[in-house]
């Protein structure tokens, strides 16, 4: 499961060729702590049909402000570059492909 964080934010997600959905956490979050398994199995799942990455919103603040994420877990969408969906609080697995669009 890849991290991304203020500083690799652009690249990783913004100028990726796959669709991408950030999983914006925190450690100390329980509703974060239940949908990681399926967020993680999901990143492998969708290996080379998307890209599921996983943001600290206390490591990445810049970018958790940027995008208005208030309450986590906040799951966004980015398709070149571009947030494009979006979903405050804990997600099935079904729910989180039909968030990404695929």
């Amino acid at each position: 499961m890849q991290h991304v964080n203020d500083n690799n934010f652009e690249t990783e997600v913004l100028k990726a060729e796959l669709s991408v959905l950030v999983d914006f956490f925190a450690d100390w979050c329980g509703p974060c702590k239940r949908v990681a398994p399926i967020v993680e199995a999901l990143a492998d799942e969708l290996s080379g049909r998307a890209k599921v990455v996983k943001l600290n919103v206390e490591e990445a603040p810049e970018t958790a402000e940027k995008y208005g994420v208030m309450s986590i877990p906040t799951f966004i969408v980015f398709k070149n570059g571009v947030a494009v969906n979006q979903h405050v609080g804990g997600l099935s697995r079904d729910e989180l492909v039909k968030l990404i669009g695929i």
